[in-house]
This record gives C-alpha cells, sequence and structure tokens, in this order.
C-alpha cells in the first residue's frame, strides 16, 4: 500500500516560515490528489490545504489562505507556510487521495502519514 512520510516541522517564531514536504516511500505519488490537515490536542482534525494530481487545482482553508503555499512535483507534495501564528501551532499530517481533485473532508483519504509536530511560539 501506499506509504506517506512528512517532515520539515518544528519550533518557529510567530512571523516566521517553515516548509513541509510529504513523500510516497514505496510507490509514486503522481495520480494522487494529496491534502494536508493540522490536528491540535482536543480539537478535531481539520482540513489546511490540498493540490489536484497534476497540480493544476489548489484549494485552502480561509485560515490560512495568503500565508501557505501547496505545490509539488512527481513524488513530493510540498507546504511553504509563512506568517505563522501560534494558533497554527498542530501535528500537520499528509494524506492521499483516489480523486484527483480532492476536497477537504478527510473522507477523500485512502493514506495518511505520520504527522509532524509545528509549534509557533516566543
Amino acid at each position: 500500500q501506499l506509504q506517506l512520510v512528512e517532515s520539515g516541522g518544528g519550533l518557529v517564531q510567530p512571523g516566521g516560515s517553515l516548509r513541509l514536504s510529504c513523500a510516497a516511500s514505496r510507490f509514486l505519488l503522481d495520480g494522487y490528489g494529496v491534502g494536508w490537515f493540522r490536528q491540535a490536542p482536543g480539537k478535531e482534525r481539520e482540513g489546511v490545504s490540498c493540490i489536484s494530481d497534476s497540480g493544476g487545482s489548489t484549494n485552502y482553508a480561509d485560515s490560512v489562505k495568503g500565508r501557505f503555499i501547496i505545490s509539488r512535483d512527481k513524488n513530493t507534495v510540498y507546504l511553504q507556510m509563512s506568517n505563522l501564528k501560534p494558533e497554527d501551532t498542530a501535528i500537520y499530517y499528509c494524506a492521499a487521495s483516489p480523486y484527483t481533485a480532492p476536497t477537504m473532508s478527510p473522507w477523500d483519504y485512502d493514506y495518511w502519514g505520520q504527522g509532524t509536530q509545528v509549534t509557533v511560539s516566543s
């Protein structure tokens, strides 16, 4: 089965930037729509951004629009995070979908990575 691995998380000050990456370790990621989700302790997992299999269509949650950019090559999907805020603190997960252009509903996704921690704090 498809295996996904996230990387790039860490501790950053408010206003700083991080770039997360999501790669398939056994199979090529092209052909799958991919989404980024995040979950803070005690809260539900929420969609952050998603991208179509070709990279031609992207969507963003209102809370990150204008600050985050999703992009991809053949086997890696990136989330460039800028002007980070404390409320962005969460574990970030990538997920792959059989739909060519999935929504940010978690029900669209079949495969999930292990997550990477992002902490925004002074």
